[in-house]
């Protein structure tokens, strides 16, 4: 039985990774203007660490993640977030002695056994971005501004962006007794998750994803009845700051994300073209991710991206990358003694950095041609027994079909000045 690849992922062809390339290229640059750092940490962690950030009574760490033990009988999880592998790496190499403010980002593939769906895979990508050392909220508005700035970049139109505060500890402290008592009184009618949350993390129920519990949520109060005076100064400075950049924004009182860590500043980047389940990126601040796994007070504020969701926006909105995969040079040779002379041949032309390559199948020079119209060669460099005898090449330019004679001797000085041309 042919073996096959395992449910919920997916093979990156070549005749794919060009766009992916282009997104990660775009995150890169985006990420520099900003001044954000890469940071890449490992594919595994302690399953502490997520059971202690995360939340143990989450969907994510009760029924998503892929939890193994090893030959020293550890317990050890694939990465299904990156927020706390972030603030563990922060913690542990001790970069906020290095410096008061410390700016990240990363790409990385994640890992959560859920149902697979359009753009919810089981291994999936996401890029982010991380800022650790300071309560600002300035900061708050910065992140936000730097995932739109790089859905801008790429083309991306009609996202839709959501807000809301879920306060500092006292204001949760107050909503959370304001939440219990409203859903109390019809508790069983909630789903059984629900009613798990109740007593852990009441907030949580405003997330779910369940339509009847949903309808349930409609006339709940609201964080903003609950908030102290230092969370809504807090709001207030993050949304003028974005009404100040010209960012368009709703708010949304029930948004409260589904992370035990967040506090303050909360919000998604949603987008039509994704159905129900449409955030192509969420976020916020979460000054206790740090103390809950056991390091020193650290505010922090950032966001996550899925790669998959993006390009699913990118494709319904017909955005492509300009093509850099095209050939620049393909040698055809015809006959044995043409095919040998084209070996050394091909590697000086890469050595000036055009992407070159040539027939190994024999083929014929109509077969060849066709090769590389495929793979839309620019030039085409012709060598036959004549050619080969008289030391030159027969030179085709592909756009115009014009053809030309160069000596071997200034085949290398033509590519230059033929290539420059076009840059």
């Amino acid at each position: 039985m042919q073996l096959r690849r395992i449910k919920g992922t997916q093979d990156i062809l070549p005749s794919e990774v060009e766009i992916w390339q282009y997104v990660e290229q775009v995150i890169r640059e985006e990420m520099a203007v900003f001044n954000y750092r890469e940071c890449r940490t490992p594919i595994f962690e302690q399953t502490e660490l997520f059971a202690r950030g995360i939340g143990e009574d989450t969907d994510i760490v009760g029924k998503e993640m892929y939890t193994f033990l090893d030959r020293g009988k550890k317990s050890l999880t694939l990465k299904p977030e990156m927020t706390a592998p972030i603030m563990r790496a922060y913690l542990e190499n001790n970069l906020g002695t290095l410096s008061p403010l410390t700016k990240i980002f990363y790409i990385a593939p994640l890992f959560r056994q859920e149902n697979p769906q359009a753009g919810r895979l089981r291994q999936f990508h996401q890029f982010g971005a991380e800022v650790l050392g300071s309560d600002a909220p300035a900061l708050d508005a910065e992140v936000i501004l730097l995932a739109l700035q790089i859905y801008k970049k790429i083309g991306i139109k009609d996202l839709n962006l959501v807000l809301n505060t879920v306060g500092d500890p006292e204001s949760r402290t107050n909503y959370r007794k304001l939440l219990q008592d409203y859903i109390r009184p019809k508790l069983k009618r909630y789903c059984k998750d629900c009613q798990a949350r109740f007593e852990t993390n009441p907030l949580r129920i405003l997330d779910c994803k369940v339509a009847s519990c949903r309808e349930l949520n409609a006339g709940a109060p609201r964080m903003s009845d609950s908030l102290t005076p230092a969370a809504t100064e807090h709001f207030e400075t993050v949304t003028k700051i974005l009404k100040d950049s010209n960012a368009t924004f709703s708010l949304n009182p029930y948004l409260v994300r589904g992370l035990d860590y967040y506090t303050h500043t909360v919000f998604e980047i949603t987008s039509r073209h994704l159905g129900a389940q449409d955030a192509i990126c969420g976020g916020g601040r979460y000054d206790l991710l740090a103390e809950q796994i056991g390091g020193n007070p650290t505010p922090a504020v950032g966001f996550a991206s899925g790669i998959e969701r993006l390009l699913m926006v990118m494709e319904a909105q017909e955005l492509s990358a300009a093509s850099g995969n095209a050939l620049d040079v393909y040698l055809c040779a015809l006959g044995d003694h043409a095919a040998g002379a084209v070996i050394p041949w091909t590697q000086r032309i890469r050595a000036l950095g055009l992407r070159t390559d040539r027939d190994y199948l024999g083929r014929s020079m109509k077969a060849q041609m066709r090769e590389a119209n495929r793979q839309k060669a620019k030039i085409v460099l012709i060598l036959g027994e004549n050619e080969l005898k008289e030391k030159e090449f027969s030179v085709k330019d592909m756009e115009n079909s014009s053809q030309q004679l160069i000596p071997f001797t200034d085949i290398e000085s033509f590519l230059i000045k033929f290539f420059n041309r076009r840059s």
